[in-house]
């Protein structure tokens, strides 16, 4: 469903003439699903990551490497005010797991962050790292599944519709 979608809006016309009018790469728009398995990664992989201007880190990846822009921008709006919190408390308490040492206790304000910022800055990036590899490949993985999945359930319905 979404695979049909998304290939229907990357062929209108108003889309077509956006790109022409503000010479914008088709391939950084593209709907396939390559390109969309790479946004996926790359905003899922930068949306954990606790820091200002995520989508600013999204654009600023755009020469080096080729995925559906739009989606990775998408992804990246996961962490968002609301979901902040609870995603930095859990990436900093399984840094602490991970790097052994014992957890501060936690106050969700921004005078604590502030001023305890250098002592869970390690535990609170080792975890940030650990869900930002298993998230994004996560991620990449489910939507090449079901793309092929889509793919196949859509042939075999067009090969009983021709029987």
């Amino acid at each position: 469903m979404v695979r049909r979608n998304l290939k229907k809006i990357s062929k209108s016309e108003k889309l077509k003439s956006f790109i022409k009018k503000y010479k914008v790469p088709p391939e950084y728009l593209s709907t396939n699903r390559k390109m969309v398995s790479k946004g996926v990664l790359i905003g899922l992989f930068i949306a954990f990551i606790p820091m200002p201007m995520q989508m600013a880190l999204v654009l600023a990846m755009m020469p080096f490497f080729k995925f559906n822009v739009p989606i990775a921008l998408a992804m990246c709006w996961l962490s968002n005010p609301f979901t902040m919190p609870p995603m930095y408390y859990m990436e900093y308490m399984t840094g602490s797991f991970i790097t052994g040492s014992e957890p501060l206790e936690v106050e969700m304000t921004l005078d604590w962050f502030s001023t305890n910022i250098d002592n869970i800055f390690i535990d609170l990036y080792t975890g940030t790292f650990f869900y930002s590899l298993i998230g994004s490949l996560g991620g990449y993985w489910l939507v090449n599944h079901f793309w092929h999945s889509s793919v196949h359930r859509d042939k075999k319905l067009h090969r009983d519709d021709r029987s």
